[in-house]
């Protein structure tokens, strides 16, 4: 009966919690770096500020940090602030906010997902007319009301996005 002491289970836990704030980290560490290299490293720039208010309430360890604004400021790479927005069945509005250094990449990427459940990815200002941008990020002025089913199939289309390395945030406007 192997897989059922205590350590196993406290392993899979922390493997799966380790998996969920790797992916945070990762994407804290990119919002950092970019920021880091517009503002020249000064952090007490209101980008690189915020960056690191977020990293600091997401736990992120100061060394981590640190290496973050040190690699923007090194890096010879540059990185894009990208909006997406797109269609999920149903009509429901996506918005999805990118960080990238390869814009063809991501655009494939966030298109690949789209058809495969059904959904397109829109033009730009074909969707975000139905938002409004706060520091939160983007909040929808109109709501589309949904079924359960479709619901289903809006929850898988954020999940996978959300798993892009590329992707920072994702915002409907399912109700």
């Amino acid at each position: 009966m192997s897989g059922h002491n205590k350590w196993s289970q406290i392993k899979r836990k922390k493997e799966a919690t380790d998996a969920k704030k790797s992916q945070v980290f990762s994407r804290l560490v990119k919002e950092i770096s970019v920021q880091a290299k517009l503002a020249g490293g000064n952090t007490s720039s209101p980008g690189l500020a915020t960056a690191i208010r977020k990293a600091r309430e997401a736990n992120m360890p100061a060394d981590n940090i640190e290496r973050a604004i040190k690699k923007g400021t090194d890096s010879k790479e540059n990185m894009e602030h990208i909006i997406y927005e797109g269609y999920a069945p149903g009509g429901i509005g996506v918005v999805v906010e990118a960080l990238t250094a390869n814009r063809n990449k991501a655009s494939q990427e966030v298109r690949h997902v789209f058809s495969k459940y059904g959904g397109s990815l829109g033009a730009q200002g074909s969707v975000i007319w139905g938002f409004e941008k706060n520091d939160d990020g983007w909040i929808p002025t109109i709501t589309v009301p949904t079924d359960d089913e479709t619901l289903e199939i809006l929850s898988k289309i954020v999940d996978e996005l959300e798993a892009s390395e590329e992707v920072q945030e994702v915002f409907t406007n399912a109700q």
